[in-house]
């Protein structure tokens, strides 16, 4: 494996941005070939002249209008060329050091798929009472539909061979692609493996978009994909 790409979608970040990047550039990639894209779904407060303004270094994509994050990701997968893809939101939710831990074992070919976890252990103190409760839920209901012992479904640190992401086609366009992505890899017999990671959990009023309707999308997602394709 020679190249990995890093998927970025992008709503609403002018605050974040900037930071999340230089983060992203710092980290060591277990020395692939490195492509960032950006998909911006349609943002309305300046990050889309943050972006413009990086132009040259990155590749962006831009959605006419907003239409969710799982619809930006399908725009970055059809867009990678990387034998390898992570997913990385846009906040600082997430911190890029992890990354090594979980690219590793897919580089030297121990799994197809790495989720990183934030709830391997004792969850981090800025998580959400509600976000954690229905995390939990949502992750317990996927493992009685698909025989799992996952601990945190939801998580957005996912990586993947561009092998095992080849016939996965993605149709939600919300935060529903979380469900749809890990029913569909589990139905493909993936090698996977969780590992954890450290996390820094925002809140609404500092930008977290996801909502209890979200929950309720991902448990739905959940049935419907374990029956269907």
């Amino acid at each position: 494996m020679e190249k990995i790409t890093v998927l970025i979608p992008v709503y609403n970040e002018i605050d974040t941005l900037e930071t999340i990047l230089n983060k992203v550039e710092e980290t060591n990639l277990c020395n692939l070939q490195k492509e960032i894209i950006l998909i911006d779904d349609y943002s309305t407060d300046g990050t889309r002249d943050i972006l413009k303004n990086l132009e040259g270094r990155y590749k962006i994509l831009y959605h006419d209008k907003n239409m969710g994050k799982g619809a930006a990701l399908r725009t970055g997968f059809k867009n990678m060329t990387g034998d390898i893809a992570i997913i990385q939101d846009a906040d600082l939710e997430y911190n890029p050091k992890d990354y090594e831990t979980l690219i590793k074992p897919v580089v030297e070919g121990q799994y197809d798929v790495v989720y990183g976890s934030r709830l391997m252990g004792k969850p981090s103190s800025s998580f959400m009472l509600t976000h954690l409760l229905g995390n939990k839920l949502i992750t317990l209901v996927g493992n009685i539909l698909y025989g799992k012992k996952l601990t945190d479904l939801e998580t957005c640190y996912k990586v993947f061979t561009k092998e095992i992401l080849n016939g996965v086609e993605i149709k939600s366009n919300r935060f529903d692609f979380e469900p749809e992505i890990t029913a569909k890899i589990l139905k493909k017999k993936a090698r996977f493996k969780e590992f954890p990671i450290s996390y820094n959990g925002r809140g609404h009023n500092e930008g977290k978009k996801i909502t209890w309707k979200d929950g309720f999308g991902a448990i739905w997602a959940l049935f419907k994909f374990r029956f269907t394709d």
